[in-house]
């Protein structure tokens, strides 16, 4: 982080409770608040302010979660891209529901995101795989996701035989890797407070629209 982005971090530390979130806030579209929250984020300095948790369930029920990146947001849902092959992409498959959460410590805000997912078009996930540096793009081929791994140097020998294969031009995305959105129909906002008086509006999907409830911390 840079010293401009410490200084903004510690002037925007709590940000935001004190004068929490409004009822007039309430009656935003999520989406939106969603965006200037994720942009006052970026403004305070928050390292990696895309960081958000990625829980997924087996059909069973098992649960599990991770780090990811969030990659792209708006109407229609939010976007992170993974291999297909992964524990998360089977289980996305397989029972595709999912839960985000994204935390700014700095600005005490939290939001959690759940919805059912889908994957997105290949033309999509082809735009995106091309803005990858190229070193990412090659390692997305020659890592088999999740799957046992004996050796550090089997994944570096198979790094530098698609090195060599894919030398000269462009990468081609891998048919086994994508993006999915999580198409939200529920939406929370944390925003918190002093003496634990927190700030928590729920917003719900309903007949095309969205409901919102204030909830108690």
């Amino acid at each position: 982080m840079s010293l401009i982005s410490r200084i903004r971090a510690i002037l925007t530390l709590g940000q935001g409770m004190t004068l929490g979130l409004t009822d007039l806030t309430a009656g935003q579209d999520p989406i939106a608040l969603f965006g200037s929250w994720f942009e006052s984020a970026k403004r305070a300095g928050v390292a990696l302010p895309e960081a958000m948790t990625v829980a997924t369930a087996s059909k069973g029920g098992v649960p599990s979660a991770r780090m990811m990146l969030l990659k792209a947001f708006g109407p229609d849902g939010f976007v992170f891209y993974t291999n297909y092959d992964s524990r998360k992409g089977e289980e996305l498959t397989g029972n595709p529901q999912a839960a985000l959460v994204l935390h700014w410590a700095t600005l005490q805000r939290q939001v959690r995101v759940e919805g059912r997912v889908e994957r997105v078009s290949t033309a999509e996930s082809a735009a995106y795989f091309q803005s990858r540096p190229r070193g990412s793009q090659i390692g997305a081929w020659a890592s088999q996701q999740s799957s046992p791994l004996e050796r550090r140097e089997d994944l570096e020998q198979a790094y530098r035989r698609y090195q060599q294969k894919f030398y000269a031009g462009e990468v081609p995305l891998p048919p086994f890797w994508g993006g999915f959105r999580v198409i939200p129909d529920y939406i929370e906002f944390w925003q918190g407070r002093i003496n634990r008086l927190h700030d928590r509006l729920r917003y719900s999907r309903r007949d095309g629209g969205w409901t919102v409830e204030r909830l108690y911390p």
